[in-house]
């Protein structure tokens, strides 16, 4: 869902401002010594609403547990703001966060705090983190970040409408490709009127497809762009097969320019112009609200081969301290508290995500959410994968989504989008 967009320019920008960035920290150990009375840090996160609340009562019963720190929370949900801020000699925060994806992009331009030697001293233990969403976190043998909550991807799809058309829910991806075919509707003008296989995301849908099919996006290491990986062509091959090719991308393209907004009581899944969709856990707390009476179901995403059963994509909504912090210390100790259990319960209860600690994966408190258990369920699958996080990975994704909005086009075939990026891979 979350393949950042952040460009170059502002990367580049942040490099120029490392050595700045590097000289204001060593003067910052030099500073008087600390007043009296607690110290006072700032979280700045960019949620807002209901996320908001959530975490503001977190602060309130940090900040009554101790009398040493006190913690200021401000919603600010502006990224560029908070990567301009990070960038400065002096920053406005001392802790925030941001997605998984941005980890080794910012930790290699040394805008983000090493935690090891804080987590040690707080008694973090990170093998208590689901792998994948861990594996986001570390740079060059280092934690820059932790994860408060994490993302899985599931199949959901529309009982009523599968019913209707004789289907049943699809559990490998020749039954994908035919309960799609069955389940879209063209109208006597040819028109499509209901489209068996929606797409919220290109992007999380196509590297999703990508990992079913057996392919990888980063390489063996982890650490080498592998876009045209034989597996990932397959896997963007079935899709243009299935889809593009039997309906043509310009009659799907004009059937979606007409759909409701995502997440909403128009969203096409919830008013039953989408039979199924691949999308994340959130949903299962959001659809109850905007569509009480949907008839939906979820499963693990089909796969290609039997050994690729449970496969998903991880993704990450991490905390992190800026280099620039004047109380990286303190800030380390409220992370600490943040993703203690019970906080990081309350706070994944309030935005409906996935907690991160495998652990917490049968807290019954996640019971009473409708179909929650298969996103749970799917974060301890041995084939729950996540993108890289490193210096490469914001030009990757742009050029990927490019890539992804050209397939879904029409415009050029699979291996020729992802041989095109590719092609860009060696000047990253």
């Amino acid at each position: 869902m979350e393949l950042t967009t952040t460009g170059r320019r502002v990367l580049t920008r942040a490099v120029a401002l490392s050595g700045v960035l590097a000289a204001s920290v060593a003067l910052g150990g030099c500073a008087a010594a600390a007043p009296s009375g607690p110290t006072t840090i700032t979280f700045s996160y960019l949620w807002g609403g209901e996320e908001a609340k959530a975490l503001e009562k977190i602060i309130a019963d940090f900040n009554a547990s101790q009398s040493d720190i006190k913690v200021v929370g401000v919603s600010s949900p502006d990224a560029q703001k908070q990567l301009t801020s990070m960038s400065s000699s002096n920053g406005s925060f001392d802790i925030s966060d941001n997605f998984g994806n941005t980890v080794g992009s910012w930790a290699s331009k040394g805008i983000l705090a090493p935690l090891d030697d804080y987590l040690a001293a707080e008694k973090v233990d990170t093998s208590a983190f689901a792998p994948a969403s861990m594996e986001q976190m570390t740079f060059d043998g280092k934690i820059y970040a932790l994860p408060i909550a994490v993302h899985t991807q599931q199949l959901m799809y529309n009982k009523d409408l599968l019913d209707k058309a004789g289907v049943k829910p699809p559990t490998t991806m020749d039954e994908l490709a035919d309960a799609v075919k069955k389940l879209t509707v063209v109208d006597g003008s040819g028109a499509i009127t209901q489209i068996g296989l929606g797409n919220p995301s290109a992007s999380t849908l196509f590297t999703t497809l990508g990992y079913a099919f057996g392919g990888t996006w980063d390489g063996a290491d982890g650490k080498t762009p592998t876009p045209d990986d034989p597996q990932n062509v397959a896997a963007l091959d079935w899709y243009t097969k299935t889809l593009t090719d039997t309906f043509g991308a310009d009659k799907i393209a004009t059937f979606a320019s007409g759909l409701g907004q995502y997440m909403s009581a128009q969203d096409p899944f919830c008013t039953g112009k989408q039979a199924m969709v691949v999308d994340g856990e959130w949903q299962a707390v959001n659809i109850p609200k905007v569509a009480p009476n949907l008839n939906w179901g979820v499963i693990d995403i089909p796969a290609a081969t039997p050994a690729l059963a449970g496969t998903t994509q991880v993704t990450t909504s991490t905390l992190f301290i800026p280099s620039n912090s004047k109380h990286k210390a303190e800030a380390a100790k409220f992370l600490a508290y943040m993703v203690q259990d019970k906080p990081m319960v309350d706070f994944t209860l309030a935005l409906g995500n996935l907690p991160s600690k495998t652990a917490l994966l049968d807290d019954p408190a996640y019971a009473e959410i409708p179909h929650f258990d298969s996103w749970l369920k799917a974060l301890a699958s041995p084939n729950a994968k996540s993108l890289a996080s490193q210096p490469y990975s914001a030009q990757y994704s742009t050029d990927l989504a490019t890539a992804f909005d050209d397939i879904v086009r029409g415009v050029t075939s699979p291996d020729k989008a992802l041989a095109s990026v590719a092609g860009k891979v060696s000047s990253y």
